[in-house]
């Protein structure tokens, strides 16, 4: 008998996902969603879904285990939307980069006996550099290797940290459990802030009066750096996670300053050395950083034992029993 998987939102984590869980057929049946039906038919054809169906409540209905892979600022309105639909039992996860806000809503919208667990995902080190989004981007091996951080509300039956790190060992990567404040903080600094600071470049390079030559003359330092920028129709999720996070992010803001007039004050009194010297200390910073996600050996790193990789039996049996399945009775 298979688990009914349904994925909401088939752009590139979305796809990826159910192409991870493809070599598990016999285990599940991927059924998509996507308010764009292109989108969602592009991730069936390619072999990231086994089903499509067109109408949301509908594609829900009986699934054990749902996945909202969508901007921040639909989650709410999603969830709004299935919360009645979904069966008793029901495990739903999202994979949204923060997850305060999330927490909150899935706690006040989840009917009793629907278990919420959060997911965010951490790409695959061998694409830390590549820049692809939507669907034709995805891949099976998108979080192989990469390290997945999961929240689990504190009223959770036990088998649902099975769920969450045996659903990481199938898309390949490592897990760590976490407080969704003390997430919320890290994802702002390394995820919410480097997207602003692009945004903040562009728009004090464009409007510049010599923009028109110098957009000739750009070239790889210009397009890494505003890379970060979130392609299009993701302004308000972006928007949406600053105002939820103001407080750690103007913290964060202020830091970025910090360093940017101490760069400015040696620059300005041509204290050379000390320029160089804050120069190399964020090179040797950044390559320790790549080296140590390149090598993706955070258990021995951390003196952690490694999780092994559950057989096609024990996942079944787990994701069965706790997604929706059956429960083994008590003995009388």
């Amino acid at each position: 008998m298979t688990i009914k998987i349904t994925i909401i939102g088939t752009g590139l984590v979305g796809a990826s996902i159910g192409l991870a869980l493809a070599s598990r057929q016999e285990q599940f049946l991927r059924t998509g969603h996507d308010k764009n039906p292109q989108a969602a038919n592009r991730a069936k054809k390619m072999g990231a879904l086994d089903k499509v169906d067109y109408n949301l409540p509908s594609s829900i209905e009986d699934a054990a285990i749902v996945i909202l892979s969508l901007p921040q600022d639909q989650i709410r309105e999603t969830l709004q939307f299935i919360a009645s639909d979904l069966k008793e039992d029901a495990v739903i996860m999202d994979t949204a980069p923060f997850k305060g806000k999330v927490s909150q809503w899935m706690a006040e919208l989840l009917p009793p006996q629907r278990y919420y667990i959060g997911l965010t995902p951490v790409l695959n080190p061998a694409y830390l550099e590549t820049s692809f989004t939507g669907v034709d981007s995805a891949r099976a091996d998108l979080f192989r290797n990469g390290m997945m951080a999961i929240y689990l509300p504190h009223d959770l039956p036990e088998e649902a940290v099975k769920l969450a790190t045996d659903f990481c060992q199938l898309l390949g990567a490592e897990h760590m459990f976490i407080d969704p404040l003390e997430l919320d903080s890290m994802m702002t600094a390394i995820h919410l802030l480097p997207e602003l600071v692009a945004a903040a470049l562009l728009n004090s390079t464009v409007d510049r009066a010599g923009w028109r030559d110098a957009r000739k003359l750009t070239g790889r330092p210009f397009a890494l750096t505003t890379g970060a920028l979130p392609p299009a129709g993701l302004a308000s999720s972006l928007s949406s996670q600053a105002m939820a996070n103001r407080d750690s992010l103007l913290r964060n803001l202020d830091i970025l300053l910090d360093n940017l007039a101490v760069l400015r004050s040696q620059l300005e009194t041509q204290e050379g050395e000390q320029f160089i010297a804050y120069l190399e200390k964020a090179r040797l910073a950044r390559e320790t950083w790549l080296q140590d996600k390149a090598d993706a050996n955070w258990a021995a790193k951390e003196f952690v034992s490694p999780v092994e990789m559950p057989t096609s039996k024990q996942t079944f049996s787990r994701m069965f029993t706790f997604g929706g399945g059956r429960k083994p009775k008590k003995p009388k």
